[in-house]
């Protein structure tokens, strides 16, 4: 894994300053309907329990696998820390929607682009509550857009179940990063399926612990 990263971090670097060509993102198949909704949440990381999943990350065709454990330590702020298949802790850091705060790296993960990448994903992964400015609906989804800043968030909620399905976050109204999640309960998201849409990086977490 370390060998891996080692090699592959000033490749990353510069595909990161490129300029990526990509279409702005739009909503297909769908129709604007009125909504008493001011806001909505994703409450899958809201339990004071922990979270903890099988997590496995492609990157470049590259594949690491480890535990990853989320904890709620309040309304505005979690912990995470991912671990390899034998225990040995290789991040821990707390994060919020405005804070970071690094408490633990291995030393051959203390690069710029890897500390970014993560804050970045588990950031927008942690976000809780969202603004709504527009709703939609399609055959199975109630879709809300919130907006700021130059950051958008399409929010789809299963219309059978209530239950988020699906994020879409843009960033100057460019998809950047599909979080799709599978879930039985609001509270708890028994998998999900991170995709960057302009770098070849994708997480998979998998249930291990459910919490209460």
């Amino acid at each position: 894994m370390l060998r891996f990263l080692r090699q592959n971090l000033l490749y990353s670097s510069l595909i990161l300053v490129s300029v990526i060509s990509c279409k702005s993102y739009k909503l297909a198949d769908v129709k604007p309907v009125a909504t008493t909704e001011k806001m909505v949440e994703n409450l899958y990381f809201s339990s004071n329990g922990d979270y903890v999943y099988k997590c496995q990350m492609d990157i470049y065709k590259n594949h690491v696998s480890g535990i990853l454990i989320i904890k709620k330590l309040n309304e505005t702020t979690h912990r995470v820390a991912l671990t390899s298949d034998f225990g040995n802790k290789l991040i821990d850091f707390e994060i919020a929607d405005h804070d970071f705060k690094l408490n633990y790296v291995l030393p051959d993960l203390d690069k710029k682009i890897v500390i970014n990448f993560l804050k970045n994903d588990f950031q927008q992964l942690l976000k809780r509550q969202y603004l709504v400015q527009e709703s939609f609906e399609n055959e199975n989804a109630r879709i809300y857009l919130s907006t700021i800043d130059n950051k958008g968030y399409y929010l789809f909620f299963n219309k059978e179940n209530g239950l988020l399905k699906q994020i879409i976050y843009t960033r100057n109204n460019r998809e950047k990063i599909d979080f799709t999640f599978d879930a039985k309960k609001p509270i708890f998201a028994d998998s999900l399926n991170l995709q960057h849409k302009d770098f070849k990086i994708t997480i998979k977490l998998f249930q291990i612990t459910e919490t209460e």
